[in-house]
């Protein structure tokens, strides 16, 4: 009931999260003689508001006839050239606000002996909302999640829920993240890695992209989240230095099992940063140094598992995490000349992982230690990207050339060691793994603007190789592992893809259309003496198009339908071939035999901005075929659990996105984010190899599922702001079951001082403690319950400086 009492009173309460955005649009054309062809010079180029021909701006024609009208607001125009011995040309001119660039094309000018007088330019511009196919947040403005990661600075986003290192867009996990617009090894090649350890103080911005055009690569059906971190251009030296410091899991929750170490209590956090910027004349140099240091309670999740058999077992899996992720970023901008640029930089980031861990088995009351399960995971990331980014901007405004060139290196060195520790003895055993990552990216994107919008043309080719060695250090007697299951294993990946993409817009009608086509070819080689898996792998030659038709009822209402077609290729983890005991008696294993998830997804949405406010609305649908998921069955007769990766057969999710924002005050604003789904997997049935044949079936899976966002904003006197975050996430399916709800609330507070210069801001997670993960799964021959008593609460205080 206090939950309940709570959550009413906080529905009260609103924040600012979208806000309505300006664009400003650069127009430009040429000027020429109608009889022969020639380029006029010093022709007055007058822009004015069709309304009321107030005059907004103007230029005169360069050398080659060519005039540019910058910072133009979206609206209807009435556009005017004039010049001395020609006729007055007149056009109508409606300005939209999905591209930067307009070309109005070449304006002919007909001989004549009138003139004209030169005009005054005067004027004022409108405001005008933002695309509605992405949602951008300043990571800054989230004062409640601030020193933090960023997999803690998206819980509070619209759509955007987490879990376990993972992160969910409405619902659905297959979200591809990029940093700075590109796939990097610190968040994996299509998967999420990384994100709970990247500080949130390297990053500038986070973009939320739900129906992404042809130019994006085609993977993450859910949706792409786009990471931009920070970067300085303003002349001469200037930076930030920043400090925070934090503790987290301050009291228990829930007692241990007998037997085991003490979990981890009052764990420090401490994330000091850089960001330094040097510009001179045509030259830019630029550093971001980050590192996040903490320790944290990762896991204290407790377990009852029930068997057909009627066996019961009690186990507890606790997780003491040592972490430290050192990430820097640094390069130069080279403006060559006004058409001309060079960038090249590089990102080094190394993350160090240790996890002590404790893993009890009692049987139904409690009365017999059946195990003790204890390890030490020692893992180290490193990662090294080089980007070579050549940029040429053509005499047209808008037009512009983009080469890129992205290498990619990083290795997982990860040792594992336990205790397995039986009523009648005890071993002694570890494996090792290494695996390295060699990407290329070469990518080449052309831009032309229009009269009425922008085209966008490219190609891309990628290189992938992935070797990995699993070696299995077994004990001489009683050993768990399987010795004939580790050894060798490539993953080879080559992909060139090309793509075009259209954007038109008039004054009621805006268009987009691409199509991105793609062959993918992976090979999967894999050593032939393993014992279960062969060399797999699969090839595909696929079109992949989207469309968007946005109609603008007027300047504050516009209604929008999107459709996509995208693909979810299994990574290298998800077709691993060696067995993972990271738990003593549920085992991770990959399968290269795993097939790409194709996803069809349409979506319906509307808008309207008012003066000191808005409301978004959406209603979306996707449909999967050879859904990814991992199932966990028996084989054998002992109670170990294989959670394998499968193709589900064909998945659905639709539901209804709302956003409500409201400025109340000078000093309050609220927003309020609802998203309810309906998730649905279709029975299906398979066969897992490891670690013999062993054909099931899983039953239909649905549910019905959402989450109430609620933030609220106060500017108060002196720079201080105040921000409270309230999350309630619904129960949701996952392989084989379901998860329970979960409520969150969270505070921050953040006081500009030392003349604007200096900040320091203070913020607590999860203050009341209660963010618990219930989860129940229903497998072939068993079922079981479990609590996450995880470390969710965190207190931080911190300090920035700009220079």
């Amino acid at each position: 009931m206090m939950k309940i009492k709570l959550l009413t009173m906080l529905l009260l309460l609103l924040t600012s999260g979208l806000v309505a955005q300006k664009k400003q649009v650069t127009l430009s054309g040429t000027i020429k003689d109608k009889n022969s062809g020639e380029a006029l010079s010093f022709v007055t180029v007058v822009l004015k508001q069709s309304r009321d021909t107030t005059q907004v701006t103007g230029t005169i024609s360069n050398e080659a006839g060519q005039f540019t009208l910058r910072d133009v607001a979206s609206g209807e125009y009435w556009l005017s050239a004039s010049f001395v011995g020609y006729d007055q040309h007149q056009s109508d001119i409606f300005v939209g606000s999905n591209s930067a660039y307009l070309d109005l094309g070449v304006i002919d000018m007909t001989e004549s002996a009138q003139q004209l007088q030169e005009v005054i330019v005067t004027g004022e511009q409108d405001a005008v909302s933002g695309q509605m196919d992405k949602k951008t947040f300043t990571v800054e403005d989230n004062v409640s999640q601030g020193g933090g990661s960023v997999m803690q600075s998206m819980q509070n986003l619209p759509g955007v829920t987490t879990q376990e290192g993972q992160i969910a867009l409405r619902g659905n996990t297959q979200v591809m993240v990029l940093i700075d617009g590109k796939q990097t090894a610190i968040t994996g090649f299509g998967n999420q890695n990384g994100l709970d350890n990247i500080p949130a103080s390297a990053v500038e911005k986070i973009e939320i992209i739900n129906n992404p055009s042809a130019k994006y690569d085609t993977n993450g059906n859910g949706g792409i989240i786009n990471i931009i971190m920070k970067k300085e251009e303003e002349s001469g030296l200037n930076g930030k230095v920043g400090l925070t410091t934090g503790l987290g899991a301050l009291w228990i929750r829930k007692d241990n099992l007998p037997g085991i170490r003490p979990q981890y209590q009052a764990t420090p956090k401490i994330n000091p940063s850089l960001s330094l910027n040097y510009r001179k004349k045509n030259v830019n140099f630029f550093l971001q140094a980050d590192n996040l240091y903490t320790e944290t309670l990762n896991k204290n999740e407790f377990v009852t598992r029930t068997y057909d058999d009627g066996t019961v077992i009690h186990q507890q899996m606790k997780r003491n995490r040592n972490t430290n992720f050192f990430s820097a970023t640094t390069g130069m901008d080279w403006y060559i000349d006004e058409h001309n640029s060079l960038t090249v930089s590089g990102m080094f980031s190394q993350e160090s992982i240790k996890d002590y861990g404790d893993q009890p088995f009692f049987d139904e009351d409690y009365s017999q230690n059946l195990r003790l399960w204890q390890f030490l995971e020692d893992e180290v990331l490193t990662a090294a990207m080089l980007s070579v980014a050549y940029a040429h901007k053509f005499a047209q405004p808008g037009e512009k050339l983009n080469i890129g060139f992205n290498y990619t290196f990083d290795r997982e060195d990860e040792k594992y060691f336990f205790d397995n520790t039986m009523p009648a003895y005890t071993t002694e055993e570890s494996f090792f793994l290494i695996a390295d990552q060699r990407v290329a990216d070469i990518s080449l994107d052309y831009t032309r603007p229009t009269k009425h919008g922008l085209w966008e043309t490219g190609v891309k080719f990628r290189s992938r190789a992935i070797p990995t060695d699993m070696q299995f250090n077994s004990s001489s007697s009683n050993s768990v592992l399987d010795p004939g299951a580790d050894g060798k294993a490539t993953y080879k990946e080559m992909i060139p893809a090309i793509y075009g993409n259209y954007l038109y817009e008039i004054k009621h009608l805006e268009a987009e259309v691409g199509l991105r086509v793609e062959y993918v070819n992976l090979v999967y080689e894999v050593d032939p003496n393993h014992n279960t898996y062969a060399s797999d792998g699969y090839d595909y030659f696929q079109p992949f198009p989207n469309a968007r038709i946005t109609y603008n009822v007027d300047a504050r209402n516009k209604l929008s339908m999107f459709y996509n077609r995208r693909v979810d290729r299994p990574d290298e983890g998800d077709i691993r071939i060696f067995p993972k005991y990271d738990d003593a008696e549920i085992i991770k294993v990959g399968n290269p035999a795993l097939r790409p998830q194709f996803t069809n997804s349409f979506e319906l949405g509307y808008k309207n901005v008012w003066d000191d406010g808005y409301y978004y609305g959406a209603v979306y649908h996707r449909m999967s075929d050879g859904t990814i998921t991992r199932i966990a069955t028996q084989s054998d007769t002992s109670n170990l659990i294989y959670n394998i990766s499968q193709n589900a057969g064909k998945s659905y999710n639709s539901g209804v996105e709302m956003v409500l924002t409201q400025d109340l005050t000078d000093w309050l604003s609220m927003n309020l984010n609802i998203n309810g789904y309906y998730n649905k997997i279709d029975a299906f049935t398979a066969v897992s190899q490891y670690p013999k044949d062993n054909s099931f079936t899983v039953d239909e899976q649905d549910v019905y599922s959402g989450n109430v966002k609620l933030n609220t904003a106060f500017s108060f006197f002196s720079n201080l702001e105040a921000q409270l975050t309230a999350i309630y996430l619904a129960p949701d399916i996952i392989p084989q079951g379901t998860i329970g709800s979960r409520f969150s609330l969270d505070i921050g507070v953040k006081k500009g001082i030392q003349k604007g210069k200096g900040e320091l801001f203070f913020n607590a997670t999860d203050v009341l403690n209660t963010m618990v993960i219930h989860k129940e799964i229903e497998g072939d021959t068993f079922s079981y319950t479990s609590s996450d008593y995880y470390e969710t609460q965190v207190f931080r205080l911190g300090y920035n400086f700009k220079f």
